[in-house]
C-alpha cells in the first residue's frame, strides 16, 4: 500500500509539472509569437528546450516546497496526493478559460488546504509559508513590474530618437535571446517545485534519509516540463501576448528581460515565485510606460482576480479530495 501512494505522489507530481509546463509556456513565448519575432513552432521548441536545461541548474526551491509549508513529520503521501490533485484541478480550470493564473499559488494552496483538513493549523510552517513563500510571490509581481518600466524607461532614453522601424528591427533580434533567457528562467523555478514535492514524499517514507533531490527527480520532473512546454498553451499565450497591451519587439524584450532576472534572482535564494504573475506584471509594466491607458485594465483586473482566487479556490479543492480520500 505504501508503495502504491507514493507511486501515485510521483505520478501526479509529474502530471502537474507536465500541465504546468503547457500552462506556463505563455509566459516564456507569448511575447516573442505576439510580436512575430518567432514562430509558435520555433518558439515552443526553444521554450521547451531551456525549460528542460533550467530545471537542471539548482534545487534550492524545491527544499523551500519540501520543507517550508508543513512542519515534515506531519508530511504524508494522503496530503500530497490531495495537495497535487487540488493544484491540477484549479490549473485546468484556468487553462480552460485562458486564464494566466500562478501554478505556484496552486501548488502551496493545494498542499496547505490538505494539510489543513488532515491535521489543522498547527502544523503548518508559520514562518516559512511566510518568509520563503508568501513574501515573495507577493513581492515579485511588484518588482517585475517596476524593473520593466525602468527597463522601458531606459530604453526610450537610448534609442528614442530613432525610427521605430529600425528600432524594431534591431530589438526582434534581442528578443529572441530574452525569450531564452525567459524560458531558462522558468525551468529554474518552477521544475523544481514538483521536485520538492516527490522529495518529500520519499523522505517521510523512509525511501531516503536526508533531504536531496535524487538526479532521477530532477531528470522526470525537467523532462515532464519540457514536454508539457512542447504542446503549448495557446489560450493563455494570446492573452498574455496581445489582451494586455498591444506588443512591439523592443516591448516583449524589455518584459520578458525584466521578468527574467526576477525569477532567475528568486530561484537562486531558493524562493518559488509566480513566473506568471511577473512576466504578467512586467507586461503591465512596460504598457505603462506609454501611457496607463495602454493598458487594458479590464483583461489585468480578471488576471489579478485569478491570482487573489488560486491559493484559497485550491486549498478548497485539495481539502474536499482529502476528505473524500480519507472517506475511502
Amino acid at each position: 500500500m505504501p508503495e502504491m501512494l507514493i507511486g501515485l505522489v510521483i505520478m501526479l507530481a509529474l502530471l502537474f509539472d507536465f500541465i504546468n509546463g503547457f500552462h506556463d509556456t505563455a509566459n516564456a513565448i507569448a511575447t516573442s509569437v505576439s510580436t512575430r519575432v518567432l514562430s509558435p513552432g520555433q518558439a515552443i521548441i526553444m521554450a521547451a528546450g531551456l525549460n528542460f536545461i533550467g530545471a537542471l541548474v539548482s534545487t534550492e526551491v524545491a527544499h523551500t516546497i519540501g520543507q517550508g509549508i508543513v512542519k515534515p513529520e506531519f508530511i504524508t503521501n494522503e496530503v500530497l496526493i490531495a495537495g497535487l490533485t487540488g493544484a491540477i484541478i484549479w490549473n485546468l480550470f484556468t487553462w480552460y478559460y485562458g486564464l494566466p493564473s500562478s501554478s505556484s499559488h496552486a501548488l502551496v494552496g493545494g498542499v496547505a488546504g490538505a494539510v489543513l483538513a488532515s491535521n489543522g493549523y498547527a502544523v503548518l510552517n508559520g514562518r516559512g509559508l511566510a518568509e520563503k513563500i508568501f513574501l515573495p510571490l507577493i513581492t515579485s509581481p511588484l518588482i517585475g513590474f517596476a524593473i520593466a518600466y525602468m527597463v522601458m524607461g531606459l530604453i526610450f532614453v537610448l534609442v528614442g530618437n530613432l525610427a521605430p522601424r529600425v528600432v524594431n528591427r534591431y530589438f526582434s533580434k534581442l528578443q529572441i535571446v530574452s525569450a531564452a533567457f525567459m524560458a531558462f528562467s522558468h525551468g529554474s523555478n518552477d521544475a523544481q517545485k514538483s521536485m520538492g514535492i516527490i522529495t518529500a514524499a520519499l523522505l517521510s517514507t523512509g525511501v531516503i534519509e536526508t533531504f536531496e533531490v535524487p538526479l532521477w527527480v530532477i531528470l522526470s520532473c525537467a523532462g515532464a516540463m519540457a514536454l508539457g512546454t512542447s504542446l503549448g498553451g495557446w489560450r493563455i499565450i494570446k492573452t498574455m501576448g496581445s489582451r494586455i497591451i498591444k506588443l512591439e519587439p523592443v516591448h516583449g524584450f524589455a518584459a520578458e528581460t525584466s521578468a527574467a532576472l526576477v525569477i532567475i534572482g528568486a530561484s537562486i535564494f531558493g524562493n518559488p515565485v509566480s513566473t506568471t504573475h511577473v512576466i504578467s506584471a512586467s507586461i503591465m509594466g512596460v504598457g505603462a510606460t506609454k501611457r496607463m491607458s495602454a493598458v487594458r485594465w479590464t483583461v489585468a483586473r480578471n488576471i489579478v482576480n485569478a491570482w487573489i482566487l488560486t491559493a484559497p479556490l485550491s486549498a478548497l479543492a485539495a481539502a474536499i479530495v482529502y476528505f473524500l480520500i480519507d472517506m475511502i
